[in-house]
């Protein structure tokens, strides 16, 4: 008999291109005979504590941490990173899941699952937004031209080794969660720039895998850190 496994997998819906994220997945779930999944929009609690995987768009990273503070989302979102599960940050996602960021706002949350410093805006005006084929087969199966949305794209700054001295200018995440696991560099441009890196079951991503007209991004997410996982 076989025997099939169910997976809610969440879209964070405060702010952002959540839809997206959706409408991407739901184009991967044919390549996963052995697995049903319910992709759903996430903005309460309740909601929350039904996923299995959470994804946080991109968007604005100070404007979704603010939202999800003033619904009493915040707190929720702090215990759902230390439960382990896994956790995908795209743009704006990738700042709020960072444990610390530079040129952040005043007042701006940080969840701190991923022991990375991140910087916002890091390619500046003129690169504003710009769309590149990049090669990702090394750890995406067959994805050697996977055509890659950066828009006000930030970057991982700096990969840290415990708490180290609190730098002025710098905001931090309260959360105490530890991430066990070494964080792996996953791609740099050419340019040296970090633009994707994993921590154990958290992924992070500079750019807009939802914004491009290739599923490849989301189905190896559900196959390494869901089904997988």
């Amino acid at each position: 008999m076989t025997v099939t496994s169910h997976y809610n997998v969440g879209v964070l819906a405060l702010q952002g291109a959540f839809i997206e994220h959706i409408h991407h997945f739901q184009q991967c779930v044919d390549d996963f005979p052995q697995a049903t999944f319910t992709f759903l929009e996430v903005r309460t609690p309740e909601q929350l504590g039904s996923c299995d995987a959470l994804v946080i768009p991109g968007g604005e990273s100070t404007s979704i941490s603010l939202i999800a503070e003033r619904t009493g989302l915040l707190t929720p979102l702090f215990e759902f990173v230390k439960t382990g599960k896994p956790i995908w940050g795209t743009c704006a996602g990738l700042i709020f899941l960072s444990k610390q960021v530079i040129n952040g706002r005043q007042g701006q949350q940080l969840l701190g699952g991923m022991d990375i410093e991140v910087k916002r805006n890091a390619f500046g005006r003129q690169l504003d937004s710009f769309i590149t084929d990049l090669d990702f087969s090394s750890f995406v199966p067959g994805c050697d031209k996977f055509p890659t949305v950066f828009i006000r794209a930030p970057v991982v700054s700096q990969i840290l080794h415990g708490d180290g001295d609190h730098k002025e200018g710098v905001i931090y995440s309260k959360n105490d969660y530890v991430n066990d696991a070494t964080v792996e560099v996953l791609h740099r441009l050419d340019s040296g720039l970090l633009v994707a890196v994993r921590q154990g079951n958290k992924l992070g991503t500079s750019f807009h895998p939802e914004l491009s007209d290739d599923v490849a991004f989301h189905r190896w997410f559900l196959e390494e850190f869901v089904v997988s996982g």
